[in-house]
């Protein structure tokens, strides 16, 4: 009997140890894939700041680019505020940063605000063909955004805003891609999450659709419209394509200017490449939108999940 107890703790012990070193190795290999992952996005950024912070000496005349920078060059960063070349004449680095702000403030407050309102007409009014109106906007989804690019062209240019030196460059970029589908969908399934008693309560006591909307719904969605806010600011902010197609130079983005932003002739005639101050620009740029998901990275996620939980 002893003998049979042994053997029976002996196995257990053993199948234990098994279970232990099978448990050990999967988290080693996906703690080692995780880190793998993370050097290979992490080095991009690393030499981004690296490159940033040399001095132009070291980067027009050094054959390979160092780990670390010989002449630590912080004003780099000021530098690209009021440097200007030849080829871009008066047009710098502010004036296209200022771009990027007025485009992504007034698509992302317009945006939102358009987003809202359609939600709630889908979500609360009840009206007919309310369910066939979801069902094509969701259609449209299908739909890959560069196949609508021609179409928006033809638009916005016989409305004579394609290169307007006006504010029709403005209205160009922002007017095509006001309105998101998905956005509406992520508002509508919130939406549809807040009790109906809460609306004929409402009701009851004299308030409005409108007033109801913005005064009991709007805060109970709170997480989800910082969620499209974000991405709505995100996407206007890293926008390249459209802007570069239909701006006027003077109205370009930021994006659209830093592929060839801080370039001149230098003597023999040959265009040089200034790289510290073009990785300093860009980690300008890409900063901002770092920081938002850092720190309203809870209410993205809060946001979409709530979105998901009811149909």
């Amino acid at each position: 009997m002893n003998d049979v107890m042994k053997y029976s703790k002996k196995n257990e012990n053993a199948t234990l140890k098994a279970q232990k070193t099978s448990q050990f190795l999967v988290k080693f290999g996906t703690y080692t894939f995780l880190a793998i992952m993370a050097f290979i996005v992490i080095v991009p950024f690393y030499w981004m700041l690296n490159v940033s912070f040399q001095s132009s000496n070291e980067v027009l005349n050094s054959l390979n680019t160092s780990l670390f920078p010989k002449v630590f060059s912080p004003k780099n960063y000021i530098n690209v505020f009021f440097y200007s070349s030849s080829q871009q004449g008066s047009i710098n680095f502010p004036r296209y940063l200022l771009n990027t702000s007025i485009v992504a403030v007034f698509s992302t407050v317009g945006g939102t605000i358009f987003s809202i309102l359609v939600a709630f007409a889908l979500a609360r009014l009840n009206f007919k063909g309310r369910e066939l109106i979801f069902t094509i906007l969701l259609a449209t989804m299908m739909i890959p955004g560069e196949m609508m690019v021609i179409s928006n062209y033809i638009t916005v240019s016989r409305l004579g805003w394609v290169n307007d030196p006006g504010i029709g460059s403005y209205l160009a970029m922002i007017i095509p891609f006001l309105i998101s589908i998905f956005h509406i969908y992520l508002l509508r399934q919130t939406f549809r999450q807040i009790p109906n008693e809460l609306y004929y309560a409402a009701k009851v006591d004299g308030c409005g659709d409108f007033k109801y909307l913005w005064r009991v719904m709007v805060p109970i969605a709170k997480s989800s419209i910082v969620t499209i806010v974000i991405l709505k600011l995100m996407g206007a902010w890293n926008a390249y394509i459209w802007p570069d197609i239909v701006a006027n130079e003077r109205f370009k983005l930021v994006t659209s200017w830093l592929r060839s932003s801080f370039t001149d002739q230098d003597a023999t005639g040959s265009g040089r490449v200034l790289m510290n101050y073009q990785m300093a620009a860009t980690v300008i740029v890409t900063v901002p939108l770092l920081l938002l998901f850092i720190f309203f990275r809870k209410y993205i996620m809060s946001g979409i999940s709530r979105s998901g939980v009811k149909g």
